[in-house]
């Protein structure tokens, strides 16, 4: 079959079920078509109009060939093996023929897993772990995941090549809450049911169907981006080496109290009835009144936030009334008391007094005195208290020591305690309903605009609801403690350097953990409630139950207990299953074996680095930290390396319904907007937000996306990727990089030209002695090169480590050396000065295309393949060569400093011919009034000419008498000028009035300079180098009157 894309071996992590595996076979079938639709698109696009009528026969040949070279790449290696580099070059850079065939071969012979010496240790160059953090399976991977390999792998690559032993160990997170409610959407979409409907066990065969589904696409997107992953090592947090590690860490902990039970108010969400973390909570900003549509509702029906609303509680035993007021009307239905400052007049008489509920007869609420939950200057100085469903009543309750009354169920209905006339309600239904009630009583006040926030579920969108629940939690302070010292004793060390001061402002005011979850994807609490036959016993109670590595253990424990002594008892376990973060949070030691002491575990842990989005600092990272610290007594990495969020090129965060969300996968292939239309309909969104998301994708890609392939996506995203929050991306800059892409190969080609079929490198890199300048120059900044890439990627600034490559090859190799050394390998060359300029262009090549690998793995490794090798090398993958670093052999400050000088003259007479329109039959005279430079010079004059598009001629002169009459000229500096022949091509009047405007504005910058030198505090306050600089710049500014006073004169004789 034709293969348009490298063929992708399933996840290593677990067999798939028949019908995911038919389900994978589908969508790789589906993926290979569209991208030969795709190319075959790319190629009709490009590919010449028809002959017209009376075109001769040789034009129709040639447009024929030209149509044949665009027939979309078919993959003829077999998967795994090596790609033909004997055919000839392509003519152009083709992304997809290039980065075929590539990955499996380098998976295939094992390159991206670790090695070590013979003796089986760590290599002398050191250990570089990376532990991948672990895409949800929830759905497939988007443009901001991409940015997470591009930067891992980029450090992974260029840390091998450095020669260390090096993990990049991948994974997957089952993702509890999200991947649950997906699946929950994906079954009522297309069956109209519910997971209670299929219950458990056929419900949770329905998830892994999905995750072995997902996992496979994301491990296809992975592999698609050049990520060298361990697979053999590949994780999923709910296989079973990792649920090992989850029962340990819970039953470790809940054996020393650090794991607790209790009956706390915890964040409810009634669309996916569970508990929440504070972390998945969102706070939505109002400035007053503001109608929003709740999940679970007719989306048509609207309820009112932002409004304060005030009414009476009667005073029991006296006609007084006393004012309240809350943005919850619903909730005054669970209150139990009125709270009033003790020290405020207008209430001493109600101390000890009791209101009456005026829809609950037999709820008698005490008047209780609270000077921290109460602002006397605030409203009217008595404040509702709603012990079991607001954070402030629960402390106040808790102090008080008030009854704790709950009036929700978890499908969001009021239950019985709020009332026979509640009962039953929804608590939207209910709010308007209670207010409606308090108008027929005469206690309703007034409602008032209100500015505040609202608490939001980050996954479902639905308005969080504080309630009681017993769960299980997590003492953080010790462990939080722990990290903030560890990280202050320099053992973590978090970049960049807002994200540490918020690392420590967060641990510094950190909160228990409740890692209860009501769902039925995750890890199931390991632990069991003791029912004694015969006991009256609180759920709530911690003292009721017990953790256990397995049933028996529990057993064991549980036989223990004072109170099943004599009795018998049964032991049920615990519904709930765990936070998805507790697994994640055990991530870089559970992967190589922990809890067991494994020869993986003593290697790789700790890691070396966690490189991860800032937004999940605190939800994953710090987990991690304080868990490790725990169990391990050690820090689990010791960096941090936080990136930037990717946002669209609008600056908005990529939003599904906004149709900004990208796959890597598009722009690696390209794709229409049709297709990208198509994509909506895969998920959840209903009908309007994907028509809104048709407009936005059809505004962003009018034309679709274009193809870019992987490499230049990996470039564009590092090189983006510096000290900051947010990346706009623009497709049109990735698009950018894959005509860099095309320059490299183009330079290849042609550089391969040059080399010839017989050409074998010298068998060392150092230099002979007899290089010439420019040969000099371009090995000089090769090593600069070296230098200011690994000193970038040491600082993690991925933006200057791919300008630094970047510009060797654009503007130094491609730009200058390799037209600089035409005339030294014409025929008329000697054979030395053809062969060392051929070995210095070998040279750079090689070290260009191994500084740029990292970034680049594809085209690189395709470049690389078909250069020669030196005669001892056996190097068989770039990605397994030595990284260029610092070489003294090719430092050659010298050089450069004249190689400049050379190339400034070039700039300047470019200048000149743009500035008098002239094309070709350029004739140049260089003026060198230094002696020195006469000779540097007129060495570099065939170098001149051929990096000077359209010079005929170029000589160099030390008398100012032997230029013609009739020259164009400019100062390079204050000990040379050029001077390009316009005679008989110019104006007269008009040349001779611009050269006095240009030396009035010469003359000004005169003067303003000697008036800053003529100060006389000038020696003493002003820097020698700057004084230096200053007198220079002064001679050439005196140069450039001369030249320009002589060009006048020259003009005015030719009159």
């Amino acid at each position: 079959m034709a293969d348009s894309a490298p063929q992708i071996p399933k996840s290593a992590d677990a067999t798939l079920t028949k019908t995911a595996a038919k389900k994978a076979d589908k969508n790789a079938e589906k993926a290979a078509k569209f991208a030969a639709k795709q190319a075959a698109k790319a190629a009709a696009a490009q590919a010449p109009p028809p002959a017209a009528a009376g075109s001769s026969g040789k034009k129709k040949k040639a447009d024929t060939e030209q149509k044949t070279e665009a027939t979309p790449y078919v993959n003829k290696t077999p998967q795994g093996e090596k790609k033909d580099m004997t055919e000839p070059m392509a003519a152009g850079y083709d992304p997809i023929a290039v980065e075929s065939a590539w990955y499996d071969w380098w998976r295939q012979q094992g390159y991206f897993e670790p090695t070590f010496t013979e003796d089986g240790k760590v290599k002398p160059a050191g250990l570089f772990v990376l532990p991948c953090p672990p895409p949800n399976v929830t759905g497939s991977l988007h443009i901001g995941h991409a940015l997470t390999v591009a930067i891992q792998d980029t450090l992974v690559r260029w840390n091998r090549m450095l020669g260390k032993t090096t993990l990049f160990l991948p994974g997957f997170d089952h993702a509890g809450i999200s991947t649950q409610s997906v699946v929950e959407k994906r079954l009522y979409k297309l069956e109209g049911k519910s997971r209670h409907d299929l219950g458990r066990e056929a419900f949770l065969e329905k998830v892994w169907e999905w995750k072995e589904d997902y996992q496979q696409r994301i491990t296809n997107q992975l592999q698609r981006l050049g990520g060298s992953y361990d697979w053999s090592r590949v994780a999923f947090t709910m296989n079973d080496a990792l649920s090992k590690a989850v029962v340990e860490t819970f039953c470790k902990l809940h054996e020393d109290g650090t794991i607790y039970r209790a009956n706390r108010l915890v964040n409810w969400c009634v669309k996916l009835n569970t508990t929440l973390s504070n972390l998945e909570v969102d706070q939505k900003e109002l400035s007053g009144r503001t109608l929003i549509s709740v999940p679970g509702y007719d989306p048509k029906e609207k309820f009112e936030f932002g409004v304060i609303t005030s009414f009476a509680y009667p005073i029991e035993g006296s006609d007084e009334k006393i004012i309240v007021a809350t943005t919850r009307p619903e909730t005054m239905l669970g209150d139990t008391a009125v709270a009033i400052h003790p020290d405020d007049p207008r209430y001493t008489h109600l101390h000890g007094k009791f209101v009456r509920h005026p829809f609950i007869p037999d709820r008698k609420m005490p008047i209780v005195c609270d000077p921290i939950v109460v602002d006397m200057s605030f409203g009217t100085g008595a404040v509702k208290i709603t012990p079991a469903h607001d954070p402030n009543d629960y402390a106040c309750g808790t102090r008080n020591n008030l009854e704790f009354i709950n009036i929700l169920n978890d499908d969001g209905t009021l239950n019985a305690n709020a009332g026979e006339k509640f009962k039953g309600m929804k608590r939207f239904h209910a709010r308007g309903a209670v207010v409606d009630a308090l108008k027929e009583l005469g206690l309703y006040i007034e409602a008032k605009d209100n500015p505040m926030s609202i608490p939001i579920c980050s996954k479902s969108g639905d308005i969080i609801e504080p309630i009681m629940k017993p769960q299980w939690w997590v003492k953080c302070q010790d462990m939080a403690d722990a990290a903030i010292a560890r990280t202050k004793a320099g053992e973590l060390v978090i970049t960049p350097k807002q994200s540490e001061a918020q690392w420590y402002r967060w641990l510094e005011g950190i909160q228990d953990w409740c890692i209860s979850r009501q769902l039925w994807w995750g890890h199931r609490c390991p632990v069991y409630f003791v029912d004694v036959e015969g006991v009256e016993q609180d759920n709530a109670d911690g003292a009721n139950w017990v953790s256990g590595r397995n049933y028996e253990e529990a057993l064991e424990k549980a036989k223990k207990l004072d109170v099943v002594q004599g009795k018998n008892f049964t032991l049920h376990q615990d519904e709930d299953v765990l936070d998805t973060w507790f697994s994640s949070g055990l991530w870089p030691f559970s992967t190589v074996g922990w809890p067991d002491k494994t020869q993986d575990f003593s290697t790789f842990y700790p890691a070396s680095i966690l490189e991860t989005g800032w937004d999940i600092l605190f939800f994953w990272v710090a987990r991690m930290v304080m868990l490790g610290i725990k169990l391990t007594d050690k820090v689990p990495f010791g960096e941090v390396l936080c990136h930037a969020l990717v946002r669209d090129a609008h600056g908005r965060k990529m939003s599904k319904s906004l149709g900004n969300v990208i796959d890597p996968i598009d722009v690696i292939e390209g794709t229409s907007l049709e297709s990208l239309h198509a994509k909506l309909l895969e998920g959840n969104l209903d009908d309007k937000e994907v028509l809104k998301a048709k407009q936005g994708q059809k505004k962003d890609f009018p034309k679709g996306i274009p193809q870019c392939g992987s490499d230049a996506l990996r470039f564009a995203l590092c090189a983006y990727t510096v000290g900051g929050r947010d990346i706009n991306l623009e497709i049109l800059r990735v698009e950018g990089y894959r005509k860099f892409c095309n320059k490299i190969w183009n330079a290849t080609k042609f550089a391969m030209l040059k080399l010839g079929d017989d050409f074998t490198p010298a068998a060392s890199a150092k230099p002979t002695g007899s290089e010439t300048l420019v040969e000099k120059w371009i090995l000089h900044k090769l090593n600069v090169a070296a230098i200011e890439t690994n000193k970038q990627l040491v600082d993690r600034n991925f933006m200057a480590a791919t300008s630094a490559v970047y510009n060797f090859w654009l503007y130094e190799l491609c730009d200058v050396y390799i037209e600089a050394m035409k005339p030294m390998t014409d025929e008329g060359a000697s054979e030395a000065m053809r062969r060392s300029a051929q070995n210095t262009l070998y040279t750079c090549l090689d070290g260009g295309l191994r500084l740029l690998h990292p970034f680049m793995p594809f085209v690189t490794e395709e470049l690389w393949q078909r250069l020669p090798r030196r005669p001892e090398d056996k190097c068989p993958s770039i990605m397994l060569a030595d990284y260029p670093v610092e070489d003294s052999t090719i430092d050659f400050p010298d050089a450069e400093k004249n190689f400049d000088l050379v190339f400034s003259l070039i700039r300047t007479t470019r200048s000149i011919a743009a500035q008098y329109n002239l094309q070709s039959n350029l004739q140049v005279h260089i003026l060198a009034t230094n002696p020195t430079l006469g000779p540097l010079l007129s060495s570099q004059v065939p170098t001149i000419v051929s990096l000077t598009k359209g010079c005929k001629s170029a000589d160099v002169v030390t008398d100012a008498s032997a230029i013609p009459l009739g020259c164009g000229s400019a100062v390079v500096n204050a000990d040379c000028s050029v001077h390009v022949l316009v005679k008989g091509l110019v104006d007269l009047d008009e040349e001779i009035n611009k050269i006095a405007k240009k030396l009035d504005v010469v003359n000004l910058g005169i003067d303003k300079l000697q008036k800053t030198m003529g100060q006389s505090n000038y020696e003493e306050v002003i820097p020698e180098n700057v004084r230096a600089a200053n007198a220079e710049k002064l001679r050439t500014l005196e140069t450039e009157i001369a030249t320009l006073t002589q060009s006048q004169e020259m003009f005015a004789k030719l009159k």
